[in-house]
């Protein structure tokens, strides 16, 4: 569940990951900008929740402090029942790169590097063997329809075909969730539909769960289940 789901059942499956009552605001001068309010969630195994809502409602807020790119204000937030807040900023990110997936509205591809090197890249920071590694980021590149463009930059691609360069190295070191920030946010109608399929299904043939931003609510409610936030909190959950 969304809200009020941070209690699993002791016979139930183990979450993955939990918020728990996550707050985040910001001082302005003698201002203070409340932007999530006690966030609730829970995330488990082969998930896939789609949070929709206006700009500003803290929808990018919350994804990028599930990712540890940035800490909550207060609350915690758990992988596997532990929490993260103890672990230094380079300790984060070493977790980060092995279990966590990231793609973004902006794909953010180094446009030096052809779309083979992109997805690899995660691989050489976490120093993986160079083989195994390789061979996963050419089987990705397959898999989400690129096997003709693997030395192509990004450049020469489409912008359907860089955001499937982007899912590929979100996926390159097999982590356990996938965050995705409006990755459709600049596709057309038609790739954005490939988009999300392609989502789904590489969320049932590997179990990666995935968290999805969107401000397309067709699409988003595809997903297991949809959250709407608002004024940084989560109004609604659909089943």
């Amino acid at each position: 569940m969304v809200e009020n789901a941070d209690m699993a059942s002791s016979s139930g499956p183990t979450p993955l990951l939990q918020a728990r009552d996550v707050t985040k605001w910001f001082d302005l001068g003698s201002r203070r900008i409340d932007v999530l309010r006690g966030v609730q969630l829970t995330l488990y195994p082969g998930d896939m929740v789609g949070i929709v809502g206006r700009s500003g409602s803290g929808k990018s807020t919350l994804l990028h402090l599930l990712g540890t790119l940035d800490r909550p204000s207060s609350g915690e937030i758990l992988y596997d029942g532990q929490r993260l807040d103890h672990l230094s900023d380079a300790e984060l990110a070493a977790f980060r790169n092995r279990f966590v997936g990231f793609v973004f509205q902006f794909h953010h591809l180094l446009p030096e590097l052809t779309a083979f090197e992109n997805v690899l890249m995660p691989t050489l920071i976490a120093r993986e063997n160079t083989a195994m590694a390789r061979e996963r980021a050419r089987n990705l590149l397959e898999r989400v329809g690129l096997a003709e463009r693997f030395d192509h930059h990004p450049g020469e691609l489409s912008g359907g075909e860089q955001q499937r360069v982007a899912l590929a190295r979100a996926l390159v070191m097999q982590p356990k969730v996938v965050l995705a920030d409006e990755p459709t946010g600049n596709l057309d109608g038609r790739t954005a539909e490939d988009m999300h399929l392609l989502m789904e299904q590489l969320n049932a043939e590997t179990g990666t769960a995935f968290v999805v931003v969107s401000h397309n609510q067709e699409l988003a409610a595809r997903m297991r289940r949809v959250a709407r936030m608002v004024d940084g909190r989560f109004e609604s959950e659909a089943a």
